[in-house]
C-alpha cells in the first residue's frame, strides 16, 4: 500500500500550517488557530480535529484553560525541518544529500555565488545566515 506509514513523523500540509501558527503565536486555543488560518476558511471542528491529531502524534501538548484547551508546540520548527529534509533526501535522492545539492545547481536554484556565501557562513557560523 502506498502512502504514509503508521506513526510517520512527517506532517501533512495542514498540520504544518497549524504548527507554524503555534510556533509564531505560542500557546493558542482552537478559535485562535482557526482565526490565524482565516484565509483558508476552515471549520472550527476541522481545526479542532487536526489539533487533536497533532496531540496524539505527540507534536503538541494541551492544557485546559477555562473551558477550552490551549495547544502548544512540543517539537521545534528546526526539528521538523531536519526531519522533512531527511525524508526528502531519502525519498527523492536515494539518501544522498550531494544529489540534492546537484539538483539545486542543475535547476539553477543555487548558483556559484550563493555556494561561496554559504561556504563562508559555515566557516564563520557566528555571523549567521541571511535567510531568516
Amino acid at each position: 500500500m502506498v502512502g504514509r506509514r503508521k506513526g510517520s513523523s512527517s506532517l501533512t500540509p495542514l498540520e504544518l500550517r497549524i504548527m507554524q501558527v503555534l510556533w509564531r503565536d505560542g500557546p493558542s486555543n482552537v478559535q485562535s488557530v482557526q482565526q490565524a488560518l482565516a484565509p483558508d476558511d476552515l471549520a472550527y471542528t476541522t481545526v479542532q480535529t487536526m489539533l487533536n491529531v497533532l496531540h496524539r502524534k505527540g507534536r503538541v501538548r494541551r492544557r485546559m484553560r477555562g473551558r477550552a484547551f490551549d495547544y502548544s508546540a512540543v517539537v521545534s520548527r528546526d526539528a521538523i525541518l531536519r526531519q522533512a529534509v531527511r525524508d526528502l533526501v531519502d525519498r527523492m535522492f536515494g539518501g544522498s544529500p550531494e544529489e540534492l545539492v546537484m539538483s539545486l545547481i542543475k535547476t539553477r536554484q543555487l548558483d556559484a555565488d550563493r555556494i561561496a556565501e554559504l561556504t563562508r557562513s559555515l566557516a564563520h557560523p557566528e555571523k549567521g545566515t541571511s535567510h531568516e
